[in-house]
């Protein structure tokens, strides 16, 4: 298969993967909404969601489909011919279409979850690989569970699905128990191996039980993956998805270690964060790497310092990069008299040395008392400096 190697697809889950976190489930208009600024920010492949599993769900699919500009479409479903059939009928209106189906292939889920033999689940991805590439050219299959399955068997698996139509193989780390040099491992494995890999694309797929989603995504990247698998504010199962916002920007960030490309109009990040969270209820933790409050706000003196001389010094990317207007000085007890000046510049008040020094001590004894001081508490603690002063005669 011919692509550009320094090219990542971004693959997005928000839709399906991410609406199966709980309390994350969103109704027709709001999937048709938050497609439509997937596409805009230029996502590959948004994965709309999963037909057979509901009417509602089959509708949305349908509907995004119908709309897409752009992305190509893709719905998931079990190595099962109804399945397969509905995905089918439902991405049917999308300009560019993809069936995305997957099977577990660990030990543990093979035994306990299908209760089937190795070789019966070969013979199934052969089977339903096969059957979904009567609708579509375009077929992604999955190795539920990859992360957790035994070399020489994931090695069959891939060969079967790439043998059968498959041009995407994606190997996911379902629960989130890889960390990145073993996941990286797995990849250069199936590169080695497999001697039908060069006619698909690897994709990864890292649930973050760990905190280490990103870090493992990047690093199966780097060890060939040329698809990632990702969410809007990292929504999920359990403790999340690998977080599109954070992939993004750490390619963009460092080039120099992360030599890709993709097509993410990273000045719509924040935009569609907060739409997400204004959709499902769930906002971000303010330190949330990217898109949380406190990702371009300082509050510490010596930073602020920092910042107002060259905002480099403790920013590696600006604000307007991800769609925000500006880095934000926050003023508490942390803060130091340079913020304080430039603070009260902005709110239009220029002190003397004497009335600043005394203004500063105020600020700093109201700052003591409570977590943040406002523009308003501001303004009023200058007018009751101003007449301080005026009553000592200065």
């Amino acid at each position: 298969m011919s692509f550009d190697k320094n090219r990542v697809i971004i693959f997005d889950t928000t839709l399906r993967d991410g609406e199966q976190s709980p309390g994350c489930s969103m109704n027709h208009e709001e999937k048709l909404r938050m497609a439509r600024l997937l596409d805009d920010m230029g996502v590959d492949v948004i994965e709309a969601g999963f037909p057979i599993a509901s009417k509602g769900d089959f509708e949305a699919v349908h509907a995004i489909a119908g709309e897409a500009k752009n992305a190509v479409i893709a719905g998931l479903c079990r190595t099962v011919k109804k399945d397969i059939e509905a995905t089918a009928e439902a991405i049917k209106p999308a300009k560019r279409q993809r069936i995305h189906t997957f099977i577990s292939t660990s030990p543990l889920h093979m035994k306990y979850k299908l209760q089937m033999e190795p070789e019966a689940v070969i013979e199934k991805i052969h089977e339903c690989v096969s059957f979904a590439r009567n609708f579509t050219d375009d077929v992604e299959w999955s190795a539920e569970d990859g992360s957790r399955t035994e070399d020489d068997f994931l090695c069959r698996a891939v060969e079967t699905a790439i043998k059968a139509g498959a041009t995407t193989i994606n190997i996911p780390d379902t629960v989130g128990y890889a960390t990145p040099e073993d996941y990286a491992a797995r990849f250069r494995m199936l590169i080695e191996r497999v001697p039908n890999i060069d006619k698909a694309i690897l994709s990864a797929h890292c649930h973050n039980d760990l905190g280490l989603a990103v870090a493992n995504s990047l690093a199966a990247v780097q060890a060939g993956a040329r698809q990632v698998e990702c969410t809007i504010n990292g929504i999920g199962e359990r403790a999340g998805n690998a977080a599109l916002e954070e992939i993004v920007m750490a390619i963009r960030t460092r080039p120099d270690r992360l030599p890709y490309t993709n097509n993410i109009q990273t000045t719509m990040i924040t935009q569609v964060s907060r739409a997400l969270s204004d959709v499902t209820g769930f906002t971000c933790q303010p330190n949330k790497a990217i898109v949380g409050a406190n990702a371009f706000a300082h509050e510490s003196g010596i930073h602020q310092d920092g910042m107002l001389k060259n905002a480099q010094t403790y920013e590696i990317m600006t604000p307007e990069s991800v769609g925000l207007d500006k880095s934000e000085l926050v003023l508490g007890k942390h803060s130091g008299r340079h913020a304080f000046r430039k603070k009260l510049e902005a709110l239009g008040y220029k002190l003397g040395e004497n009335a600043l020094e005394d203004a500063f001590a105020r600020f700093k004894d109201l700052a003591d008392a409570q977590k943040k001081v406002s523009d308003d508490e501001l303004i009023a603690l200058v007018a009751q400096n101003v007449a301080h002063m005026e009553r000592k005669g200065i």
